[in-house]
């Protein structure tokens, strides 16, 4: 099982099905398309979302060029960590200069498939569903909440933004086939997440983030990842009684331990060479994991 904070800044716990690595050709362009060298673990694909966010933020910034020590300094990650998880993928710094920061999330958009579009089914349209549907983290990226579903016909109908009207739950294989939907989310009461997962199966989705607070039996092919908020508030619970003399551990701190990053859990490969210095102009502020935008 694995925890940690997603790109978005929420809470999940993922359970691989199938193995916690994607296996990818030996070459690093393959028709356009950047792949890893040999076998890329779960912890170095959920790593990737981080520097995105964290290099989205530079850009705004007007931050041009970073170094993998700056990044390892602003993320509480290991710089040569950061080196190898970039290295699975290409050689995209510059020795002595650092990563150019929009050339970079450019290729780290498109490793993760998001310089397309993304859509997105969300079945449950209560309070949470609601706010995930209007939650603006989502228009920094191409994913999109594109359908919404709901077996209430109270709710069938209504109007949550401009672009999405709650659909019934039995439009949910039309709507999906006709979007080519491949992601969905469940928001339900944990009595109905099963039968939820398994009409979204049905309909062809093949990853689905659960916010119920249910475990979820996924047939092969399928993921599944949990964001289980009231779980992860009562391990919260417990460190408020922890000796005081335990050091803190800041956000950046909880998703590197949470993302596994130690050197057993990262394949082989060789390191880059650190490059010497940043052009970056001054420091670089620490950021939030829920910091979107």
């Amino acid at each position: 099982m694995l925890a940690g904070v997603s790109a978005s800044g929420f809470l999940w716990r993922g359970t691989p099905t199938g193995g916690t690595r994607a296996r990818r050709p030996e070459t690093s362009r393959n028709g356009g398309n950047f792949v890893a060298h040999g076998e890329v673990s779960d912890a170095v694909v959920r790593r990737l979302p981080l520097y995105l966010r964290y290099l989205r933020m530079l850009e705004r910034q007007g931050i041009r060029t970073v170094s993998s020590f700056q990044m390892g300094e602003d993320l509480l990650l290991n710089p040569a960590q950061i080196r190898k998880d970039l290295a699975f993928f290409g050689e995209f710094g510059r020795k002595g200069i650092g990563y150019d920061v929009p050339y970079l999330i450019e290729k780290i958009r498109h490793i993760l498939h998001l310089d397309r579009c993304v859509p997105i089914a969300l079945v449950g349209a209560g309070n949470l569903g609601t706010a995930l549907a209007r939650y603006n983290a989502f228009q920094e990226t191409h994913m999109r909440i594109t359908a919404v579903f709901d077996r209430d016909p109270q709710k069938v109908g209504q109007r949550l933004t401009e672009d999405l009207v709650v659909h019934g739950i039995d439009e949910l294989d039309r709507v999906v086939r006709e979007q080519g939907i491949r992601i969905g989310i469940i928001a339900v009461p944990r009595e109905s997440a099963q039968e939820v997962l398994d009409r979204m199966v049905r309909a062809g989705i093949r990853a689905v983030l659960n916010f119920a607070p249910q475990i979820l039996k996924a047939p092969p092919g399928v993921r599944v990842h949990y964001a289980d908020i009231t779980a992860e508030l009562a391990a919260l619970a417990y460190y408020l009684h922890c000796s005081p003399s335990l050091p803190a551990r800041s956000p950046q701190a909880e998703t590197h331990s949470a993302f596994g990053a130690s050197s057993s859990d990262e394949g082989s490969g060789s390191v880059p060479a650190e490059e010497t210095r940043s052009a970056s102009p001054g420091d670089l502020p620490h950021i939030p994991p829920s910091e979107e935008g």
